[in-house]
């Protein structure tokens, strides 16, 4: 790697960095991941999250090592509604093989070796029984024996330990207040635990590089609604197991509160981190439904429009245009409507022969400049004018040269303007000219 990619990552790192400081992450590990070579690579990065701040708990799953476990031991399993039928002869192969696992995966968590994420440092593995199982009983006539449910999580403990700076490791097996041990799903403990804790994100690993789409490509966003549609399409399962697994669980997290949860493929070297503290994300991102809408501009737009640019516009802050002005370039602007109302606008006008665009009349509404809503659609019009083709995006400002610098803008001359644009510049509003070289960015992934 060059070292000016490396300061180019470091920095654009760096917001995320501080973004996900303090915040609570349920990290679902499934079985599938742990019998990859990316494996310990995989354990790292978790290692390395908890070293930037991020409390973590990690939840692992081991379907495919109890498959192998118990067809060792010529032991045969029964699914019954995709759920394990564990009887007393498989609960003690799958006792071993999951305290095996817990066991390695805390010593792998303990290195302080110069090759790993935590050189020169300790870092606290807590394991004990969070969670309280209680069993699913029979079925359809079906005894499910010792596979289990969440009757219980004990929230408090498992907040005290993540205030100690410790991961909380969590494995797939769990007391019932009886002291009988129950087998439960990782994504059911994991989805209950990211509920409970009111966690930020829920992350999970699959095969492939998330959901994909009929191209094969990873589908960058979805809501809850998409994602039932999808497995419905798909008649509840999708070509990766585990994908469809976590999708699943990431439906009913999201709908109860979780406000992100991020599909990654357990096969790419730094996925995680990827996802994370990048702008673009490699993997797929379940988001719940918003109730703010992020949507081209109409016609019927304008008076909303006006409404937010014309405050600006008497302060001097953007340049004045006349509603007649307004409808012919209303079709450049993207608002974001909340309940009925325009809470924020910008607009993208283009140069199409230079292959330029130009970043202009952003505005948000006064309650609601909170939220960063003004970055939120520069990165639209930074994905709109790169689905374009456009190698540049420049703005011309008087007072906001601080927010543009930012937000990875430099500084340009006039020179740099298209002809067109640089015939109508206004020499005694002497705007500031600031340019964003888009060549330099992410590959678009079109996630917002």
């Amino acid at each position: 790697m060059r070292t000016t990619e490396l300061v180019d990552g470091f920095r654009q790192s760096t917001p995320y960095v501080n973004a996900h400081r303090g915040k609570t992450f349920v990290v679902m590990l499934g079985g599938e991941a742990v019998d990859q070579p990316g494996y310990r690579s995989i354990i790292n990065d978790v290692a390395l999250l908890t070293s930037l701040g991020i409390k973590i708990v990690l939840v692992f799953g081991a379907r495919p090592q109890f498959d192998s476990a118990l067809a060792n031991a010529g032991i045969h399993s029964e699914f019954h509604n995709q759920i394990r039928v564990t009887d007393s002869d498989s609960l003690q192969i799958i006792k071993q093989v999951s305290g095996a696992m817990q066991l390695d995966i805390t010593a792998m968590l303990s290195m302080s070796l110069s090759s790993t994420p935590m050189s020169g440092t300790s870092l606290n593995v807590v394991s004990g029984n969070f969670v309280i199982a209680q069993p699913i009983g029979i079925d359809e006539g079906v005894d499910y024996h010792h596979s289990g449910r969440v009757r219980r999580i004990d929230v408090e403990g498992i907040r005290h330990q993540l205030d100690n700076n410790s991961i909380v490791l969590l494995g797939p097996i769990s007391a019932s207040v009886t002291g009988e041990s129950f087998n439960l799903t990782a994504e059911e403990i994991a989805t209950q635990v990211a509920l409970r804790l009111d966690a930020d994100k829920m992350l999970g690993f699959c095969h492939e590089a998330g959901i994909l789409d009929e191209h094969g490509e990873a589908i960058a966003e979805l809501m809850p609604n998409e994602g039932e549609q999808l497995l419905a399409k798909e008649h509840g399962n999708l070509p990766c197991k585990s994908a469809a697994v976590f999708l699943h669980a990431a439906i009913e997290a999201c709908r109860g509160g979780v406000h992100r949860c991020h599909l990654v493929s357990y096969r790419e070297d730094g996925a995680l981190l990827q996802e994370l503290f990048s702008l673009d994300g490699i993997g797929t991102q379940i988001a719940p439904q918003s109730s703010e809408q992020l949507r081209s501009a109409s016609i019927s737009d304008i008076n909303g429009v006006l409404n937010l640019i014309r405050p600006l516009e008497e302060q001097g802050y953007l340049v004045r245009r006349s509603r007649e002005q307004l409808e012919m370039e209303i079709e450049q602007f993207t608002v974001i409507e909340r309940d009925g109302l325009i809470i924020a606008c910008a607009a993208l006008y283009p140069f199409v022969e230079e292959q330029v665009g130009e970043f202009a009349s952003l505005a948000v509404h006064p309650q609601y400049r909170d939220a960063d809503r003004g970055s939120f659609l520069l990165r639209t019009v930074i994905n709109k004018a790169r689905r374009k083709g456009y190698k540049a995006l420049f703005a011309l400002t008087t007072r906001s040269i601080h927010w543009f610098f930012e937000q990875g803008f430099d500084c340009a001359s006039i020179e740099d303007l298209p002809a067109k644009k640089k015939s109508l510049y206004n020499y005694q509003r002497r705007s500031k000219i600031l340019k964003l070289d888009l060549t330099r960015l992410p590959k678009n992934r079109e996630r917002i």
